[in-house]
This record gives C-alpha cells, sequence and structure tokens, in this order.
C-alpha cells in the first residue's frame, strides 16, 4: 500500500494571527502534524508513502522544509485555490493530482492531517489508517462525542420561543441516539473518491472517535490558549501524547 499524506495551510488567519506558524508549547504547531507522521512510518516500515506540503505563505514551506524528521514534498498554492472560499478538499485533491505527476505513482489512500490539531496520538492516525483500508469507505474521518445532543438538549430558535432542534420524545439523554462532532483532525480518502469533488459526507463515512477533550477548534486567541494549557497536561501525565511532543526536533 502507497499512502500519499498531505499537509495544507493557508496563509494569515482571521482569527489568530499566522495560526500555522505559531509554535505551541514551545514547538511549532506544524511540527506535531509531522512528527505523527514519522511515527506512523517507523512502525510501519512496510507502508509506502510520500508526505506533500501545500500552501500559500513561504515562511510555512520553509518550516516544513526544514523539520529535521522526514523528507516532505513542497507545493506552493496556487492564487486560485488561496482564497477563504476554496474548500480543503480542493487543495487536498490538487496535492494527489500534481504529486501523482511529480512521482508518477498510484496512491492506494490519501491521508490528510490538520495543522491545527496537535493533540493527536500515532495511534489515532493507526487506527483511521486501517479503518479506511478495512471498511473501503470513501472517507474515514475523526471525531469526538458530542456534548450536547439535537434530540434531547439542543434548541433553535422559532416565532414561538424555542424548540428542540429535533422533535423527539427521549426523556433522558442516554435514549437519544449518539451524536458526534467532526473535529477535522484526519481524514483519509480513497482516491477515486477524492477526484469526484464531492464533500466529505457525500459519501460512504466512517469514522474514529478520538480523545473527546484533546481538539478545539482554534478560533480565537483564547482558543489557542486553552489548548496549550490541555496540552501540557496531556504531555505530562498522559503516555500516549508524550511520544509526539518528544520526538520534535
Amino acid at each position: 500500500m502507497r499512502i500519499l499524506f498531505t499537509i495544507c495551510g493557508r496563509a494569515g488567519s482571521k482569527g489568530i494571527k499566522n495560526k500555522n506558524l505559531r509554535k505551541f508549547c514551545g514547538k511549532y504547531l506544524v511540527y506535531y502534524t509531522i512528527s505523527a507522521i514519522d511515527l506512523f512510518l517507523k512502525e510501519n516500515p512496510n507502508i509506502e508513502y510520500d508526505i506533500v506540503a501545500n500552501s500559500d505563505s513561504i515562511d510555512l514551506l520553509n518550516l516544513i522544509e526544514n523539520n529535521g524528521l522526514r523528507d516532505i514534498h513542497i507545493i506552493e498554492r496556487e492564487a486560485s485555490l488561496a482564497g477563504d472560499s476554496i474548500g480543503k478538499i480542493a487543495v487536498i485533491n490538487d496535492c494527489l493530482k500534481r504529486m501523482k505527476e511529480r512521482t508518477g505513482f498510484h496512491y492506494d489512500m490519501v491521508v490528510d492531517l490538520d495543522i491545527t490539531s496537535p493533540l493527536r496520538t500515532t495511534e489515532d492516525l493507526e487506527k483511521v489508517i486501517k479503518v479506511q483500508q478495512e471498511k473501503m469507505a470513501d472517507v474515514t474521518t475523526t471525531v469526538a462525542t458530542a456534548r450536547r445532543n439535537p434530540y434531547f438538549n439542543q434548541v433553535k430558535r422559532t416565532e414561538h420561543g424555542v424548540k428542540k432542534v429535533i422533535d423527539s420524545n427521549y426523556t433522558a439523554r442516554q435514549q437519544a441516539p449518539e451524536i458526534f462532532d467532526m473535529n477535522a483532525s484526519i481524514y483519509a480518502y480513497n482516491p477515486e473518491y477524492l477526484n469526484t469533488g464531492k464533500g466529505v459526507l457525500d459519501g460512504y463515512c466512517e469514522i474514529v472517535e478520538m480523545y473527546d477533550t484533546g481538539i478545539l477548534d482554534l478560533d480565537h486567541e483564547n482558543d489557542f490558549e486553552l489548548m496549550e494549557i490541555i496540552g501540557e497536561y496531556l504531555f505530562r501525565e498522559k503516555t500516549e501524547f508524550q511520544p509526539v511532543f518528544d520526538n520534535i526536533k
């Protein structure tokens, strides 16, 4: 099996200035992604692979190129793929097309790891790839159990006050269907599905559940500060999180 790992990040950020260039717990944010890939490959030496980074930020590409762990192909993002309105899946598909042209290889799977999700473990990555391979899904992605449930304790405004998001007669949360939050940490794609241009949930999608407080949406400066506090605790107290941190050069 040959896997194409993709690392995609835009220049700048509206919520957190230059988010992808920031340090997290003293180490560059993007290096956590590279470290997770590196550890996975060390544990699975039989897997053939390429790693590619795609960005319109020269500073980010320079950081990635000098990571000290793995050789990574560099793609300077085209202007047509750099705007706020361009979905990430289009960038990942561009990585696939350009890497096939560059290397001449056929890829059995494309695995994207988000730069802003440093609190993932090697086991998380292992599980996603295993599920994608065994289930032959269009996409396998990571989730966390939702803290609120639209069948039970989430409401929406109406002309006559608020009502449940989804009508139901459940009297306990445990009775309601299980709901997950997509945490945008890891995505494994069937390359043929990726070529269709469809969205993550438009096809057959499988999930892998991750540690629920390990991933926060980094939209504001206080999100970053809170995740660093969580990260410091996990790196200190949870043995499964320590290797990715310790492996960064």
